[in-house]
């Protein structure tokens, strides 16, 4: 197993970093830098230059518009961007329905839906948790009744991220109580804009409406917005959460917080503390090895083996490691971390009285990971599964 990078691979990753340094607004990378609030203009807007340049849908094949590039460059195009401090590109489009549409949709839906997806003019969410539902998503209850040539759907999705930007949500909905609770499930492309469709945000303990619930009041849907057979969803869900759990691990973005916690650690006079230093050092030892996994997953792909199955494993352990980073740029600040006065920060306050600039949203940062053990299957269940795929 070779984990170095190929000569072609190293020319490749430099012209993505300068294509990158060149083309990202310095005033989005600086958002990024120092964890300040992106809009929805920013996180778009980096999307459409992305869009221009045939490199939104950078993990889709040739046919369908992609750059056809393999898991290694995906992996180093990912890396530049996150080092640049480029906005993570949203996945519910690109990285998550596109694949399923490319999979399992028909090709007039592949024609009618990718191409809003690659240019990124078209935000998608992600319809899947509800109030009873959310690690047991079989168990949802959000109802689509086939009449004539549509579905008339009724229901409610909670924790639906960024869903008051949506002007797509793909949902999985259930056509039938019939056999086992996964059997009856399908999935179905949804317009926000259809009447019927409510959203109402849910403002977490970090001040932000990052999630939302989406209320389903006797909405219209064609038929021909079905993917794939009525009650086969669950299949293409399944397909869908391997690339989310994946996503979540973001090594990458993690590299890139390693190093800002380390600028924190010097801001505030804490990197010569031994212990400090001690679990700076334990952080960067879990992320290298977690990297590390990645590019096993990467070196099988590549030699033509089958890459080995371990998406829930990396989202537990990218959940765990993101938590952790959080935690000590907490503890690197002391007390000054702790206000979070979102009004004051928006109008370019430097934190006169209660710490450097660099400490205003730590806190923010430190609640808003607290989901990320949660969201895309818990890490309880994903240990379950993972022990259950080991041990049988």
């Amino acid at each position: 197993m070779d984990l170095a990078f190929t000569p072609q691979e190293q020319q490749f990753r430099e012209e993505v970093r300068t294509w990158v340094r060149a083309n990202l607004p310095a005033e989005i990378s600086h958002k990024v830098h120092n964890a300040l609030r992106l809009t929805r203009e920013d996180m778009q807007g980096w999307g459409r230059i992305l869009g221009k340049k045939g490199w939104l849908g950078y993990g889709w094949p040739v046919q369908f518009g992609g750059p056809g590039w393999s898991a290694v460059q995906k992996h180093l195009f990912e890396e530049e961007c996150a080092l640049a401090g480029a906005p993570r590109i949203l996945p519910f489009g690109p990285v998550m329905v596109a694949p399923v549409i490319m999979a399992f949709g028909s090709p007039e839906q592949q024609q009618r839906f990718l191409p809003g997806i690659a240019s990124g003019d078209v935000w998608w969410s992600q319809g899947y948790s509800e109030p009873g539902a959310g690690s047991d998503l079989a168990s949802l209850k959000t109802r689509a009744e086939r009449r004539g040539d549509k579905y008339i759907v009724n229901g409610q999705k909670t924790w639906t991220t960024l869903a008051q930007h949506g002007d797509w949500i793909f949902c999985l909905v259930r056509t039938s109580n019939e056999g086992k609770p996964q059997t009856g499930i399908s999935f179905l492309l949804i317009d926000m804009k259809s009447p019927g469709v409510s959203v109402r945000p849910i403002v977490l303990i970090d001040g932000e409406p990052d999630v939302n619930e989406v209320f389903f009041d006797n909405v219209e849907v064609p038929a021909e917005n079905l993917i794939g057979e009525e009650n086969k969803g669950w299949t293409y869900a399944k397909h869908l959460l391997s690339h989310e759990r994946t996503n979540i691990a973001d090594v990458n973005r993690t590299k890139r917080e390693l190093e800002r916690l380390k600028r924190i650690a010097k801001a505030e006079d804490v990197w010569n503390e031994p212990r400090f230093r001690d679990e700076i050092a334990r952080l960067e030892v879990d992320v290298v090895a977690l990297e590390m996994l990645v590019l096993r997953v990467l070196s099988a792909e590549k030699s033509g083996k089958n890459p080995l199955d371990i998406a829930g494993l990396l989202k537990i352990r990218g959940s765990e490691i993101q938590q952790r980073y959080s935690e000590l740029m907490m503890l690197a600040a002391g007390p000054y971390a702790v206000p979070l006065i979102q009004e004051a920060m928006d109008a370019g306050w430097q934190g006169e009285f209660v710490g450097a600039a660099h400490c205003a949203p730590l806190a923010g940062s430190y609640m808003n990971m607290r989901k990320t053990s949660i969201y895309g299957g818990s890490n309880e269940v994903q240990r379950t599964i993972v022990a259950q795929t080991v041990l049988g």
